[in-house]
């Protein structure tokens, strides 16, 4: 299980975030992530994800569902393309994106990301640590499914 301290996004609250990979085969696994917000002692987001991986392209692909305390229940694509920087592969550049639709499929949200990436392996005896600094992009004005009609004809 992988665990990390969180600040900041749309709380100023300090969160503590845990995945969990479960292997399906060799290239496919089932992601499950979970964040608990200690300003307010409760669960803030918690995600389920069958994420694939194709070596040759450095990329993954993942579809699944999510929840959390101000969207509810959303449906979730996910992709990532790696760059290796060095040979070694400990620092990488990321890009990565996501899309969100509610239950209903009228709402999307968007967004995405870049990163650098630098992994750390043995920081200390049987711990590893990664160091992320990035800039992440936010779609902030969700089009519902009636606003898109009337903006593109083509829906």
């Amino acid at each position: 299980m992988e665990t990390s301290i969180r600040y900041g996004g749309d709380t100023k609250a300090l969160r503590i975030h845990a995945k969990e990979k479960f292997p399906i085969d060799s290239k496919t696994h089932m992601l499950v992530r979970g964040e608990l917000d200690t300003r307010i002692g409760a669960p803030s987001y918690v995600s389920a994800v069958i994420r694939h991986f194709y070596p040759d392209l450095s990329a993954s692909l993942g579809v699944g569902l999510q929840y959390d305390r101000h969207e509810k229940l959303r449906y979730t694509v996910r992709g990532k393309k790696t760059f290796p920087v060095t040979n070694d592969g400990l620092l990488t550049f990321n890009v990565k994106g996501q899309c969100d639709v509610d239950k209903e499929f009228r709402e999307r949200k968007s967004r995405g990301a870049a990163e650098f990436s630098w992994s750390i392996f043995n920081f200390q005896r049987d711990q590893d640590v990664r160091i992320k600094v990035g800039y992440e992009v936010f779609d902030k004005s969700s089009i519902s499914a009636n606003q898109r009609k009337q903006l593109d004809p083509q829906c």
